[in-house]
């Protein structure tokens, strides 16, 4: 009898903000395959006897192709377990989550989605920034900062670049620099405040707050590395230096 795959949101980090869902599916599986950015608390939920997969990618060093993730997915079901997929954040928020399930749905493979705590929502939750506000802004928008194969990051800038929109970038460190610039050449005010996070809601995170015009300069200087998610836009004004935090950088704002 062929298993099913459950591909679940681990959330941004804190195993605390998981659903009782995913954590209760994560003990009952088979088998569990994680990527890099799940945290070793959430890791240690699982069964002492389940087969442990470890897929995870970080930047020019993707040692399991996606391809062979899915294969590893459809493999394990195939014999008749029951699989945890567990991804960071959410499995539809740049997690692949729609690329695996459409192989293991052409497999013949049941799969369901487990929604997760996005990054984004966990980042702006802990450290007291509204990702909408009626006076500061009417909408959010998601981007990535990372083109597959290191192509061009060619994102709509005129679009981005709304004063009345926070704009959340993922996967940005290597390329904030050309972000900022596309944003202030189609208008965006150099002054705009933006906020980093780098590892949101574990306990090595760390956090900055900047502008516009020097967010480059001042995440190099910080080393920030990935995984660091970057919210610009006026609400990131309403952020206090009194929000709970585990290593403040100082810098420009």
């Amino acid at each position: 009898m062929t298993g099913k795959v459950f591909l679940i949101g681990a959330g941004p980090g804190d195993p605390e903000l998981m659903t009782l869902r995913a954590v209760r599916l994560l003990q009952e599986a088979d088998v569990v395959v994680y990527d890099r950015l799940v945290s070793d608390e959430i890791i240690a939920m699982a069964p002492k006897e389940a087969k442990m997969i470890f897929v995870g990618k970080s930047a020019h060093n993707h040692p399991v192709p996606q391809d062979e993730i899915n294969a590893i997915l459809v493999r394990e079901a195939k014999a008749g377990h029951n699989v945890a997929r567990i991804k960071g954040g959410d499995p539809l928020i740049f997690g692949r989550g729609s690329e695996e399930a459409a192989d293991l749905h052409d497999a013949g493979v049941a799969t369901e989605y487990v929604p997760g705590i996005t990054a984004a929502q966990g980042s702006a939750a802990i450290s007291g920034i509204p990702l909408t506000h009626r006076d500061l802004a009417t909408g959010v928008q998601y981007v990535t900062g990372h083109r597959a194969r290191d192509e061009t990051l060619d994102l709509d800038w005129k679009r981005l670049a709304d004063p009345m929109t926070t704009l959340v970038v993922y996967m940005g460190v290597a390329n904030i620099g050309q972000i900022a610039v596309g944003l202030m050449t189609e208008g965006l005010d150099p002054a705009t405040p933006v906020f980093a996070i780098s590892r949101a809601t574990t306990e090595h995170e760390r956090r900055m707050v900047s502008t516009l015009d020097h967010i480059a300069k001042d995440a190099r200087d910080a080393g920030l590395k990935p995984p660091t998610l970057f919210i610009i836009g006026k609400v990131v004004s309403l952020y206090g230096a009194d929000a709970q935090t585990t290593n403040q950088v100082k810098a420009h704002g």
